[in-house]
């Protein structure tokens, strides 16, 4: 069967029940324009990683594709739109709302690659949804699609607005992550600096969580630094997600080898990002985890590496009497690296030198599959 068929080569093609229909009629712009949101659509498939959404996405595909056919077929009520296809975008576009902090005014596109290619779907769903009213005004249109289209657009924006604050880490509960569980003894780290809670186990990003509360765009600048130099394959400072699950491989093989640690990650800076205390571990374990973290990031090498050196005679002899005290010379903390940029230490703390640097050894082969 051949793929062209010359039948449109005069201008004109066939609507279910209209023949010899103009391809600048507005039903066949339509159609156009629907077919185009829907290959977008496709798109964001392909970079989206969140299996729900990736789902949702198909679903309005589907919903699409029965539009468009009842474009060329309007009497036809299969191709009808029910109100709770447009109650499901509702749903979702409230709960996507509930997940983060809602910009009160429209931002520039482009803060981060998926948001950006977001944004220029909803520009083409936006020019359907007008297409459609033009249908609706000369041919009659389906009151379901008219609704549906509207919403859909509403969708996107949300979503948009959602992946860039993703990618910039302020998701309402971004700023402080807690995992319950069963331990008689758990950490919360604050943050004007640690405090010890039952409960749980607590991270915060203390940059974002004080500037959403001030106010300042300081964070938002940051943000969309870092967003573009990931997608650049690029890195500069350890995300609070990527903290999450690094901490989470590491507990796990911890758990694998019976360990029991403290886990901490920090900055280029220094400063805490994350700390997370295993059921079990030792309680002087917190300080020692912090300070291997820290240490790391000053000294630009592994407190392994540093304790060797830092032997009598050695060429960091007496470091740890340094800084405070906030340097410690025993292995289990190591720098966290993007290419040759140092964005964060790691610090693990629970059992001997040799233990504790192993794993971290570990986290550092799995660091890539984060970031």
């Amino acid at each position: 069967m051949s793929i062209y068929t010359a039948n449109g080569d005069k201008g004109t093609t066939n609507l279910v029940r209209t023949k010899n229909v103009s391809k600048a009629d507005d039903r066949v712009q339509l159609e156009g324009t629907i077919d185009e949101l829907s290959c977008h659509i496709g798109v964001l498939k392909t970079m989206i990683g969140d299996a729900d959404t990736y789902r949702f996405l198909e679903k309005i595909q589907e919903n699409l594709t029965r539009i468009d056919a009842g474009v060329a077929d309007p009497y036809n009520r299969e191709y009808k739109i029910n109100d709770d296809k447009t109650e499901l975008l509702e749903e979702e576009i409230d709960r996507l709302t509930g997940l983060f902090h809602m910009p009160k005014e429209s931002s520039l596109p482009g803060a981060c690659r998926l948001s950006a290619e977001i944004d220029v779907t909803w520009a083409v769903a936006r020019r359907a949804e007008r297409d459609l009213a033009a249908v609706s005004v000369k041919f009659g249109s389906d009151t379901g699609s008219k609704k549906y289209m509207n919403r859909l657009a509403d969708y996107l924006y949300v979503l948009a607005r959602y992946e860039e604050a993703e990618a910039a880490g302020q998701k309402t509960g971004a700023s402080e992550y807690v995992e319950n569980d069963t331990s008689s003894e758990n950490t919360e780290l604050h943050a004007s600096g640690t405090e010890k809670v039952a409960g749980g186990s607590v991270s915060v990003d203390t940059k974002v969580e004080n500037s959403l509360i001030s106010g300042t765009s300081d964070s938002v600048d940051e943000a969309v630094i870092q967003a573009v130099l990931r997608r650049m394959g690029m890195q500069n400072k350890i995300t609070l997600d990527g903290a999450k699950k690094l901490i989470g491989k590491i507990e796990q093989e911890a758990l694998r080898r019976g360990k029991k640690a403290v886990i901490a990650v920090c900055g280029p800076e220094g400063n805490p990002i994350a700390v997370h205390v295993m059921d079990g571990a030792f309680l002087v374990s917190f300080d020692v985890a912090l300070k291997k973290a820290y240490t790391s990031v000053a000294v630009k090498m592994s407190t392994m590496e540093l304790s060797k050196l830092a032997q009598p005679g050695g060429t960091f002899y007496g470091v740890d009497k340094m800084d405070g005290g906030k340097i410690v010379i025993f292995g289990g903390g190591v720098p966290l690296k993007s290419g040759d940029t140092i964005i964060g230490g790691l610090g693990i703390s629970g059992g001997t030198g040799e233990e504790d640097h192993s794993l971290a050894e570990y986290a550092l082969s799995v660091l890539p599959e984060i970031l």
